[in-house]
C-alpha cells in the first residue's frame, strides 16, 4: 500500500483519509457521514479509507493517535488533519477552506 498511498496523496486532486479501525464504534457512526461529503464532492476530492491495523507504517508516518482520524491531503502534503467525530458540514467546510 505505501508506494500507491503516496501515488493516491500525491495529485492536484485533494484526498480526504479516513484512518479507522473494524473495532472502532465511533468509526462506524463516521461512515454515512463520509460517504455523503464523497456523494456531494465527486470528482473534486478523492476519499479513501485505511484500515489502521492493516497499515501501520501510514499510521505511525501521519502520527495517528486515535481513530477516526480524518487527514487532508494535497499535492503530497498533510493540510489538515484531526482524530475524532466530524459531521458533514464541517468536513465540507474544512475541505472548502483548506483547499
Amino acid at each position: 500500500m505505501k508506494g500507491n498511498f503516496h501515488q493516491l496523496i500525491s495529485g492536484p486532486t485533494p484526498v480526504l483519509v479516513d484512518f479507522y479501525a473494524t473495532w472502532c464504534g465511533p468509526c462506524k457512526s463516521q461512515l454515512p457521514i463520509i460517504k455523503e461529503v464523497a456523494k456531494e464532492l465527486k470528482g473534486k476530492v478523492k476519499i479513501i479509507k485505511i484500515d489502521i491495523d492493516k497499515n501501520q507504517q501510514l499510521v505511525h508516518k501521519y502520527k495517528v493517535k486515535s481513530v477516526p482520524t480524518l487527514t487532508l491531503f494535497h499535492y503530497g502534503k498533510v493540510i489538515w488533519q484531526a482524530a475524532g467525530m466530524r459531521t458533514k458540514n464541517q468536513i465540507l467546510n474544512i475541505i472548502k477552506e483548506k483547499t
